[in-house]
């Protein structure tokens, strides 16, 4: 029998014409949820945009399902874990749109920094008025990146062609890599005072939102023109209103919101803000590549190959059984280093011990590997591409295999070593309880521990002493923030003490800083672990 392969939303020609010498295509409205759930019952692949759900119902729907795949860069409206459960490969176009984002930073910028959009509406209303609507040049000024990911790293080297003196902060990597790029990296204060123009370039993460604050407006140097193409909730929206109503920030350019759609802003009230409604992915060679990339995918899926931008577990290809319950521990417990490290290492080694390295577990550096970067890049970090972004950012992963353990039957570790010296390491196993995998932290650092790998966790290091616990209860129960969980580990008293809380929600910066300074403590991170 010919594969079907379902398209709920509209393709680019080019894309269908990869799928239909192959297998039998079909068009359905994605939107009309009755005949999307008759059709799935016959597909072995479907392919949506954004206003398709496919959810766990929609799944349930499709018995013969093998592939969903979503013509864009997020997976907001596809449920990844029901998929993987049901074992349907997963896929999505994760660099389509990079170059059309980086091109809508470098149109906002150009755009604030001459007045563009003011001055054509002035003059459509009649007005010809060329010296109010002066701008500046942005040859020989300093441009700030906030984030050297792709897109980030694409918006550089085109900003760069104007002759402008690049400088970026991103903790997450390496001073040599972005000295390739010609650019200097400084931490964000510095950022903040040098600039002349900023661009934003950063992953929505609990850690990011609100990184532009009231605070940070208030030490940017004078007349500064600032660009978000990235996330909404990055620039917090009425600071930097505040900021362009005192005139200490000479424009904005944003495309992006915290809520969207967004029709109403306090920034919509000023002349030399350039507001778009989210259009970074918004021009035909996007949407095209879109198409084409998750066409092939699905092609290669259907025909059993090997699928570069598969995002759930099946993406490596096959994983023995026995170590499938391992994939989610060895993320996890990368997303817990790089809290940990608060950076990126110079280099990382992921240590498997027990009978379990009978099997090929090379798969679990990758799991590890693409935890360490879930949180610190914009793009989706999936199986495949995060090997390469290790490499881009000089960091070097190894694999460490031992049959025998201790205490677990099954151990996984992360340990690394960073540019200042120091070591950071974590250790995690999975037990089982009936049908479930519970997942272990047993070692954060040469602490001892035994707390669930579930949800949003916080390590708090500081000097033993009486009154700590109740002060961070007393902290986060004034801030509205329920802790699940909680365990304190020490290697002697009055010695240095490790805290380890599971709350029930993220904390802002400045929340977590707070309770690192109530507490006097020696280090303080947050390591989201919530199942994405």
């Amino acid at each position: 029998m010919t594969p079907v392969v379902l398209i709920a939303e509209e393709l680019a020609p080019a894309a269908i014409e990869v799928l239909a010498h192959d297998f039998d295509v079909r068009h359905v409205d994605g939107t009309d949820r009755p005949a999307l759930l008759s059709a799935l019952s016959e597909a072995d692949a479907v392919i949506v945009r954004s206003a398709t759900q496919i959810d766990a119902e929609a799944i349930a729907a499709a018995p013969r399902l093998k592939v969903v795949a979503r013509a864009g860069v997020g997976l907001d409206n596809v449920e990844v874990p029901a998929a993987t459960a049901r074992g349907v490969m997963v896929v999505n176009a994760p660099t389509s749109n990079i170059v059309s984002a980086a091109e809508q930073a470098v149109a906002l910028l150009l755009a604030v920094a001459r007045n563009t959009a003011s001055a054509s509406a002035a003059l459509k209303a009649g007005e010809w008025k060329r010296s109010k609507y002066t701008g500046v040049e942005i040859q020989g000024k300093t441009v700030g990146v906030v984030g050297l990911g792709r897109i980030g790293v694409l918006f550089a080297q085109r900003i760069a062609a104007f002759g402008t003196r690049l400088i970026a902060y991103d903790p997450y990597i390496q001073p040599a890599r972005a000295a390739q790029l010609g650019v200097r990296l400084v931490g964000l204060e510095e950022l903040l005072r040098e600039s002349d123009f900023i661009s934003i370039h950063l992953p929505k993460t609990p850690e990011t939102v609100g990184l532009i604050g009231e605070k940070e407006l208030s030490i940017v140097k004078p007349g500064v023109r600032i660009v978000n193409a990235a996330r909404g909730g990055l620039v917090d929206e009425q600071a930097l209103a505040d900021a362009l109503a005192e005139g200490r920030v000479g424009g904005a350019g944003v495309d992006v919101y915290a809520k969207e759609p967004c029709t109403s802003s306090p920034l919509f009230a000023f002349d030399n803000v350039v507001a778009t409604p989210h259009l970074g992915a918004s021009t035909a060679e996007a949407q095209d590549k879109a198409g084409l990339a998750v066409a092939k995918s699905v092609k290669l899926a259907l025909q059993g190959e090997f699928v570069p931008d598969a995002v759930n577990v099946q993406a490596g290809g096959v994983v023995a059984e026995d170590v499938r319950p391992l994939l989610p521990l060895a993320e996890k417990l990368g997303r817990a280093f790089t809290a940990l490290a608060g950076g990126v290492a110079a280099s990382v080694t992921v240590e498997v011990r027990g009978e379990i390295v009978d099997h090929d577990v090379s798969v679990l550096k990758l799991a590890a590997t693409k935890g360490l970067f879930s949180s610190v890049v914009e793009e989706q970090v999936t199986y495949v591409n995060a090997p390469h972004l290790a490499a881009q950012r000089g960091v070097e992963v190894a694999l460490a295999t031992q049959t025998e353990t201790v205490e677990h039957p099954v151990l996984v570790t992360v340990r690394g070593a960073l540019p200042d010296g120091r070591t950071v390491s974590v250790s995690g196993t999975v037990t089982h309880a009936g049908t479930r995998d519970i997942i272990k932290l047993t070692e954060v650092d040469g602490f001892d521990v035994e707390i669930s790998a579930e949800g949003i966790l916080l390590f708090l290091r500081y000097a033993d002493r009486p009154g700590v616990v109740g002060t961070v209860g007393t902290l986060l129960g004034e801030a509205g923030i329920n802790i699940a969980a909680m365990q304190v580990a020490r290697r002697e008293a009055g010695g240095e003490t490790l805290m380890t809380l599971t709350v029930d929600q993220a904390l802002g910066a400045d929340l977590l800083t707070s309770a690192a300074d109530s507490i006097g403590a020696i280090a303080a991170s947050a390591a989201n672990l919530r199942d994405e």
